[in-house]
């Protein structure tokens, strides 16, 4: 164990060694130091444990799980074993460029209004953007910003955003410490946005660092078109509405949403789109039951998420009309979430 580490690095790993070798293996090759690997291993059945175990680095941490505690959970145990003041997190599928520590690190240390760094995301080959922040729908459905777009010349200027992607991104432990981590009810999926948006109503800001890149393989978990993710990310989306978003927005939250659905169902009828992606490779039939047994779990737990909700609102800092000029900063299109996707 190093001593005194400036950044704890926290990764998730379930059954992915291959993946995780090569994450690893990037974070070992950053030219910042010193730091520390938090890898939290939820009940992992493959080479993972003896893989990381024959690394020899001292900076390596494992930390095994005797279930899958999903990501949020993982992420805490993570951020509660750390050492140091500024918490970076790197999913298992993504590999990191030589200085993308140097350049959070560096942007974190001019600015102590800022709790959150996004990285510049793109895909494997380099040339696609996975995400640069993201954006987000007024019912609560977040998107990654850029994503799909050719990355050259495009998201190059350091900027505020609304808040960074969990795969790649830097937290202030005193922000993650003030709001208790991250939401471990969510499980997977938009866990990073409801911690992002309940940090925006503690008056927060989050920086987007185009230098600060990492390479990522796109829903290398469940799969890009899993009708799983449908689930959790659909659910999820319900309940960070219940929690976190303005009351006149929730009641309209039901309208928003059939209108976002009927985009996905053009782009889903065209071929086009995530919504085309997933019909191609499912049966319609399926991802409706899916998007109806998600309806019926997200309801279900509304009530517990409503009793959330009174800690964010009588803890937010700012008022509803500056949450809702940020929100509406960095919204997207109910179009442009059903018809832009990966290349």
């Amino acid at each position: 164990m190093i001593q005194d580490p400036k950044v704890s690095v926290v990764v998730v790993n379930h059954n992915r060694a291959d993946l995780l070798s090569r994450c690893i293996s990037s974070l070992q090759n950053q030219t910042f130091n010193p730091f520390e690997i938090l890898v939290v291993d939820n009940a992992s059945t493959d080479e993972s444990r003896f893989m990381v175990g024959a690394i020899a680095d001292p900076r390596i941490l494992w930390l095994p799980q005797p279930i899958n505690r999903g990501f949020a959970a993982a992420n805490n145990i993570g951020i509660r074993a750390a050492r140091s003041s500024l918490i970076a997190l790197l999913n298992n599928d993504a590999e990191a460029s030589g200085d993308w520590l140097e350049q959070l690190v560096r942007a974190a240390s001019r600015d102590n209004s800022y709790g959150m760094w996004a990285s510049r995301i793109l895909a494997t080959d380099g040339q696609s953007i996975d995400k640069v922040g993201h954006l987000m729908f007024l019912d609560g459905q977040n998107r990654g910003r850029g994503t799909g777009q050719y990355s050259r010349g495009r998201f190059e200027k350091e900027e505020e955003c609304f808040f960074p992607d969990g795969c790649a991104a830097l937290y202030r432990l005193e922000m993650l410490k003030e709001l208790g981590g991250f939401d471990e009810h969510f499980f997977a999926y938009a866990d990073d946005a409801d911690l992002g948006v309940r940090a925006c109503w503690r008056g927060w800001k989050c920086l987007y660092v185009p230098h600060a890149i990492v390479y990522h393989q796109h829903s290398s978990t469940l799969g890009a078109y899993s009708p799983e993710k449908i689930y959790w990310i659909e659910r999820n989306r319900l309940w960070l509405a219940v929690k976190s978003l303005p009351l006149p927005l929730l009641l309209l939250s039901p309208i928003f949403t059939i209108y976002r659905w009927s985009w996905n169902f053009a782009a889903a009828v065209l071929g086009r789109g995530a919504a085309g992606h997933f019909t191609r490779k499912t049966p319609l039939w399926k991802v409706l039951k899916t998007l109806v047994r998600a309806i019926i779990d997200a309801m279900l737990g509304v009530p517990m998420m409503w009793r959330k909700r009174q800690l964010v609102f009588s803890s937010r800092r700012i008022s509803h009309s500056q949450f809702l000029r940020k929100l509406w900063l960095y919204r997207i299109s109910a179009r442009e979430l059903a018809f832009q996707d990966k290349e």
